[in-house]
């Protein structure tokens, strides 16, 4: 058996005999990967669309959003140390329910989700912070530009990616230092409107406030989602067992502490109804802020955070299908491995194919939004799953979380899927088709799959008989 310490070419390789992944991350790499992959896009772009559901109390779906992204991710550390493996949420859910299909539908979603993000992140780079250097190019064009050079450093190797990844996790992170001192500046001054902290502006009391907050919370969760996706660079972590806690527990920590100054520093200064109006909202408080930062610079910056995003998801989704395909659920050559560079090319080519054709056919909220419902049905799955497996007892050590967080996380995870969360009809429409297509090419892959058995199967009578 290997361990995490032995070299890839010692170990074994995938089933249709391509090289193993490369274990490149330790410790340190894969803190700064997770924090990478989730700061990015959703704070960036959608703050906007968060404070125009639930006005000027912009830090409260951002609190509870932090909450609930604990408590899935206490879930996901358990699962990640007890079984190390790349297909991440499939591979949970197939190992506690045992069911082809359900795992099939999870996998997909969680596919999905990983280039609604990524298609989110494309669009806002071509929007209001790209819009500060230029707009003579077509928005849909650059966004698909966009995913192309993402998808060549992909292909180029982990240690590339993520190494450009650490790079872009340094701008962004300096990008919301900016915000951050542009609101201890503001405070210190005597600048900004503190009431509008404490409005809450979703259009009704009772009922209607409660789906108001839910929805906002639902939409704000997309910056968030990210911790989920690092569980599929297992097979390149070294140690995954002691180093996934550490880095899934401080990347949501870190983030989400830095989320909440952010939403406060927002609403302080800008009105909710100027981020509304904006896709590149934390340009308007740097704008607002009464401090001289050149905006160009920040858009750079802000550029460099959704580039961060969509790489990441891009990475994240091609690992996937490459998990998947190992477990039989895609068809073996999804796993195909490049031989050079030792990634999984096939299933890169297949995501990015994929990712520009949603560029086309969605804006920033509704794809932002699609990728937390999508999510948030995965999540109500896995703290499902990791109470189902506890029966399953596996011999090396692992992080264990206490029961009632996984309860407690999928009551949360559910509720902000559920109708209760105003969300648009178009994100239930968009993931409702990404799932019919879901449904089909399993259908295709197991028809193909039960056809090669019966005809191995007359094959060997064939021979019994001669």
């Amino acid at each position: 058996m290997s361990t995490p310490d032995t070299p890839a070419t010692d170990r074994p390789g995938t089933p249709d005999g391509s090289p193993p992944l490369k274990r490149a991350l330790g410790p340190k790499l894969l803190i700064l990967f997770v924090v990478g992959d989730i700061l990015g896009t959703g704070i960036y772009a959608t703050t906007g669309d968060v404070a125009g559901k639930v006005g000027g109390a912009l830090w409260l779906p951002f609190t509870i959003g932090f909450a609930v992204a604990l408590l899935t991710a206490a879930s996901y550390v358990e699962l990640v140390g007890k079984y190390p493996k790349a297909a991440g949420a499939a591979l949970y859910t197939q190992k506690a329910f045992q069911v082809p299909f359900l795992t099939f539908v999870v996998a997909f979603m969680v596919m999905c989700s990983g280039l609604s993000s990524a298609s989110a992140a494309a669009r806002a780079f071509s929007g209001d912070y790209l819009g500060e250097f230029t707009d003579a190019v077509p928005p849909t064009l650059i966004a698909i530009l966009f995913i192309l050079a993402l998808a060549a450093i992909n292909l180029r190797g982990v240690s590339e990616s993520v190494k450009a990844n650490v790079v872009l996790t340094l701008v962004e992170v300096s990008g919301l230092a900016v915000i951050l001192a542009i609101g201890a500046y503001a405070v210190l001054s005597g600048d900004g409107e503190p009431s509008r902290l404490t409005q809450i502006e979703t259009g009704g009391t009772g009922y209607a406030l409660l789906t108001g907050v839910l929805g906002a919370t639902a939409l704000g969760f997309f910056a968030f989602v990210g911790f989920e996706d690092s569980v599929n660079m297992a097979e390149e972590t070294k140690d995954p067992a002691r180093n996934f806690p550490r880095a899934i527990f401080i990347g949501v920590a870190v983030t989400g502490t830095i989320y909440i100054l952010v939403a406060l520093v927002s609403s302080l200064l800008v009105d909710s109804r100027t981020l509304a109006d904006s896709s590149g909202p934390l340009l308007e408080v740097v704008k607002a802020g009464g401090v001289d930062f050149p905006p160009k610079l920040f858009a750079l910056i802000a550029l460099f955070a959704v580039t961060n995003s969509a790489l990441i998801n891009l990475m994240m989704a091609s690992r996937l299908c490459y998990g998947m395909a190992n477990e039989r659920i895609l068809p073996p050559a999804m796993g195909k491995v490049l031989a050079g560079r030792r990634t999984p090319w096939v299933g890169i080519v297949f995501v990015s194919v994929l990712a520009i054709g949603l560029v086309s056919t969605g804006e920033i909220e509704g794809l932002g939004d699609t990728t937390s419902f999508l999510l948030l049905c995965v999540f109500g799955v896995v703290n499902i799953a990791v109470l189902v497996l506890r029966r399953d007892r596996v011999e090396h050590r692992h992080f264990r979380t206490p029961t009632a967080l996984p309860v407690l996380g999928a009551l949360t995870s559910l509720l902000l899927a559920s109708p209760l969360a105003d969300r648009g009809h178009d994100v239930y429409v968009r993931a409702g088709i990404l799932l019919l297509i879901g449904i089909g090419l399993w259908a295709l892959n197991k028809a193909v799959m039960t056809a090669r058995e019966k005809s191995g199967a007359s094959a060997g009578r064939r021979d019994g008989r001669n």
